[in-house]
C-alpha cells in the first residue's frame, strides 16, 4: 500500500465514523422525542385523573417515577413540625396570583401507616418564607387528608449551592438531605415528594399550592433533523470531492 493510498484509507475510515456519529445522534434524538412526547402526555393527562392511594413502601423497591410522575394522590397523616424552604422563580403561576423569585414551602408529612414523604405545600413571594410573615398559613394540625401530584427528587449538582440549614433554606428540593434535616428515618422516606394541589391553598392564599412545573422545552426533532442534515451534507461534501477527482484523472 503506497502512502497516498494509506492515506485515503484513513480519511474514508474517518468519514464513515463521523457518518455513523451523526446518524446515531439523530436517532438517539428520535428516540428521546418518543420519551419526551409519552412525558408529556402523562404530565397533561395524570394531574386531571382522580387521585389514588399514595406509594407505600411495599412498592418502593420496584418503584418506578416515569409510571409514577405527576400521577394525583391521596395522603392521610400529619404535617411534621418545621419547613424547608426551596428557592425557585415562579413565572407562569398556576395555582394563584404570586409570582417571581421566592420559596417552595416544604414540609415532612407521617402518613398513618408509619412512613414518611416530604410534600412542597405551595410557593411563597421572597421575604415571606418565614411563618411569621404570613399568619394562617401553617398546615392544619392533627390528621388530615391532602392531595397532590407525585415528583421526582431533585438533587444537587456540582454547581448547586450548599444548604443554609440555620434557615433552611436550600436551592434543591433534595429528598435524602431535607428528610435528613428534619431527622427522618430514610427506610421510611419515599423516594419521591409531593406537590399540593392548587385545593390545598390554605385560605390566607399562602402557601400557594398547585405550582407543579409541567411544560417542557421539546425540540427534539429539529435536533434529530440537525444530526440528520449534518449527515447528509457529509455525504455531499464526499460525494462531490469524489466527482471532482473523476473528473481530474487522466483517464476521465
Amino acid at each position: 500500500m503506497t502512502r497516498t493510498t494509506g492515506a485515503r484509507v484513513v480519511l474514508a475510515l474517518l468519514t464513515a465514523a463521523a457518518f455513523a456519529v451523526l446518524i446515531s445522534l439523530g436517532v438517539w434524538q428520535l428516540q428521546r422525542l418518543a420519551w419526551k412526547e409519552a412525558l408529556i402526555a402523562a404530565a397533561t393527562e395524570r394531574p386531571t385523573l382522580p387521585a389514588i392511594a399514595a406509594p407505600g413502601p411495599d412498592i418502593w423497591s420496584d418503584f418506578s417515577l416515569d409510571d409514577w410522575n405527576y400521577r394525583r394522590i391521596r395522603l392521610t397523616g400529619t404535617f411534621g413540625p418545621g419547613e424547608a424552604y426551596a428557592w425557585t422563580n415562579l413565572s407562569e403561576p398556576r395555582g394563584g396570583d404570586y409570582a417571581g423569585a421566592g420559596y417552595f414551602v416544604v414540609a415532612p408529612f407521617t402518613t398513618t401507616d408509619g412512613w414518611s414523604v416530604l410534600v412542597n405545600r405551595g410557593f411563597v413571594p421572597d421575604g415571606q418564607q418565614a411563618p411569621g410573615t404570613r399568619p394562617g398559613s401553617g398546615p392544619v394540625a392533627g390528621v388530615v387528608t391532602v392531595e397532590g401530584l407525585i415528583r421526582r427528587n431533585d438533587p444537587p449538582n456540582f454547581v448547586t449551592p450548599a444548604p443554609d440549614l440555620e434557615t433552611m433554606v436550600w436551592f434543591s428540593r433534595d429528598i435524602p438531605g431535607m428528610m435528613a434535616a428534619f431527622d427522618r428515618d430514610p427506610a421510611r422516606t419515599a423516594p419521591y415528594s409531593v406537590d399540593l394541589v392548587a385545593a390545598e391553598t390554605p385560605a390566607g392564599g399562602l402557601p400557594q399550592a398547585g405550582e407543579s412545573h409541567i411544560s417542557f422545552a421539546n425540540s427534539h426533532l429539529q435536533y434529530a433533523l440537525t444530526w440528520f442534515g449534518l449527515a447528509a451534507a457529509l455525504v455531499g461534501v464526499v460525494i462531490a470531492a469524489l466527482w471532482r477527482r473523476r473528473r481530474k484523472s487522466p483517464e476521465a
